[in-house]
């Protein structure tokens, strides 16, 4: 009897060892239940209560749960406005374009891509342009927006914007574009005669589409759609495809053509004026920024592409909502080399 009982009893250890050892059951397929072991379990105080230890990230398994968890939360922590596309929505008075754009992100091209690997170079000339801002240019604007009514500022951009018509329409037309060509054109000429010269912009009340292209966006429309950032003296934000831009569009303006240069020279210094002039709304933005420079560059970048992308699209239905303020090609006063 007494053998019996003490097979029994061994029986009875050896499962219990058994079943000590065997694997846990496998959870169900949409269920996350990590496994739990004495040896990764942490310490619990002597006075605490019985509860069981949160697994580490070492020990928790990895399912495909996991991953699609991590992915949405991902996608949803990308989907929150960075705080560069905040800046660039008070630059530019709209919601900055960004890679999670569906058709930008269809594209292959980013919008927030920064491609700045001449960053020292453009830093050091960013404070050369800086310096000459803030000594030379913002003083002649507030001055000249004191002086000036703004009826009289608002011909004077209507005035500057006819100008570059010419550049707007043969760019559109190498873009592939002749309908939207064809709206520049009859813009310009509505502006020039009814718009007595381009003070007056009629062509706006009779909802002509208002565009804005130069070279640097055809040769992005072309296939040259990613380019290193360069900041040049007094011209501000490029990069390299739009400085090769600059040579393809300044035989295009009307007002290069001016032969006097005094006349030239006073038409362009009051083009730079009025330019800067729309940018003071800003200028304390830019002053509390913690890098003026990085800014600067993202906020340009990311319009940049933007444009290049819509014209790749062909999505230029719509009339610009803003004036371009960046420094026109045909404003930088110089001479004439060619006469």
């Amino acid at each position: 009897m007494n053998v019996h009982r003490l097979t029994l009893i061994a029986a009875t250890a050896l499962l219990s060892a058994c079943a000590s050892h065997a694997p846990q059951s496998t959870p169900n397929a949409g269920t996350v239940v990590p496994a739990q072991t004495e040896a990764s379990a942490p310490a619990a105080p002597v006075a605490a209560a019985p509860v069981a230890a949160a697994p580490t990230a070492a020990d928790a398994p990895t399912t495909p749960v996991d991953s699609a968890a991590t992915a949405a939360t991902g996608a949803s922590e990308s989907k929150v406005p960075t705080q560069a596309e905040d800046d660039f929505a008070a630059l530019y008075g709209g919601p900055a374009p960004t890679a999670q754009d569906p058709i930008a992100a269809g594209s292959g091209a980013g919008a927030s891509d920064v491609y700045d690997p001449w960053e020292r170079y453009n830093r050091a000339m960013h404070r050369f342009n800086m310096a000459i801002d803030r000594g030379i240019a913002r003083p002649l604007a507030n001055a000249y927006v004191t002086v000036t009514p703004q009826p009289v500022r608002l011909g004077v951009s209507n005035f500057f914007e006819n100008l570059r018509s010419p550049v707007t329409m043969v760019n559109q037309l190498l873009q592939g574009h002749p309908v939207h060509a064809a709206q520049t054109l009859g813009r310009f000429v509505l502006n020039s005669t009814l718009g007595i010269g381009g003070l007056l912009d009629p062509a706006s009340a009779a909802r002509v589409p208002r565009r804005t292209e130069d070279f640097g966006q055809t040769l992005g429309v072309w296939g040259w759609s990613n380019s290193r950032y360069l900041e040049l003296p007094l011209f501000g934000p490029r990069t390299v495809r739009d400085t090769f831009g600059l040579a393809g569009d300044i035989p295009l303006s009307p007002l290069r053509q001016v032969e006097n240069d005094k006349w030239r020279f006073g038409l362009q210094g009051l083009q730079l004026v009025n330019t800067r002039a729309q940018l003071l709304a800003v200028d304390a933005l830019r002053d509390q920024a913690v890098d003026e420079y990085a800014l600067t560059r993202d906020a340009w970048l990311q319009r940049r592409n933007y444009q290049i992308q819509r014209d790749r699209r062909g999505d230029r239905g719509a009339a610009d909502d803003e004036r371009d303020t960046t420094v026109p090609v045909d404003a930088m006063p110089m001479p004439d080399f060619g006469n």
